[in-house]
């Protein structure tokens, strides 16, 4: 850690400390985590045909259920997505903070099983899915929810005659990502969305033929102050922390995310879903 880093970072955490001991501290730990904020988002290529024209992708992630989210709240974040009329969903990764002491029930199933899209449900590991011995246990819980898992695979979307391809890889930090095995046999014309746990492995999707990648796992930081802004992030969400970034051919977007980890709070830091709109350029 250089000097800036480490000045910003001890005089962010002081003051941190400072605000929230009054009704900072409720408001952080009580009220911003409840907010949510529903970015929209227009995705246009020349790639795309009119038969995808308004058509709509919701992403969510990072919900870490059980770390003070509920399944109530769960249940009435799936009624807001369902709200949007999504064609897809997309999930980025990290459903339960800690697997392996998670009560799993059916009733998660059911409340995830209730997400709706006529062109289907999918989704990618994040870190804490693979952690705590929760690899298979999420991959069956996902499954029984209608959810496709993109584990370095792609698929190809189809509306009538035309296409894209939506592609996942594996998690970067306890997975075993491989993009090029990813996209292996993928129409390299097509409009190619990725999705990537980790937002800083866009600094690899570079050299790949993908239009767009769809990350979470930053949460934004969590904690944001003004002028200083985040105080920290977690490994490869520290170039990428949050909303739209330009590299090169490629968009990234980055999702604060639903849920909380290490620590229950929100502050200027909103947690968010975003719903994207095919454009034909």
């Amino acid at each position: 850690m250089n000097r800036r880093s480490f000045l910003k970072k001890s005089i962010g955490s002081i003051l941190a400390f400072l605000g929230l001991s009054g009704g900072t501290y409720y408001y952080a730990r009580e009220i911003e985590p409840t907010l949510l904020d529903i970015q929209q988002e227009t995705l246009t290529s020349v790639k795309l045909s009119p038969e995808f024209n308004n058509f709509k992708i919701v992403q969510f992630s990072d919900t870490h259920i059980g770390f003070h989210y509920s399944l109530q709240q769960l249940e009435k974040l799936v009624q807001t997505i369902n709200n949007q009329n999504p064609d897809i969903i997309v999930f980025t990764g990290d459903l339960v903070d800690a697997p392996n002491n998670y009560n799993w029930n059916t009733t998660l199933i059911r409340i995830l099983g209730s997400l709706e899209a006529e062109y289907g449900k999918y989704w990618i590991y994040g870190n804490h899915d693979h952690g705590g011995y929760g690899t298979n246990i999420m991959r069956n819980v996902m499954d029984q929810s209608g959810f496709n898992l993109l584990q370095n695979q792609h698929t190809t979307i189809v509306k009538g005659e035309e296409s894209f391809v939506l592609a996942g890889i594996d998690d970067v930090m306890l997975g075993n990502p491989n993009l090029g095995k990813t996209l292996q046999q993928a129409d390299p014309s097509l409009f190619t969305i990725l999705l990537a746990h980790e937002p800083d492995f866009a600094l690899q999707t570079i050299n790949y033929d993908v239009d767009v990648q769809l990350s979470g796992h930053s949460h934004g930081g969590q904690i944001r102050l003004p002028i200083i802004g985040h105080l920290y992030t977690p490994m490869y969400a520290q170039k990428y922390v949050k909303g739209k970034y330009q590299l090169n051919h490629l968009t990234l977007y980055v999702t604060k995310g639903i849920g909380t980890t290490r620590l229950p709070y929100r502050f200027l830091c909103k947690p968010d879903i975003y719903v994207y709109t095919l454009k034909v350029n």
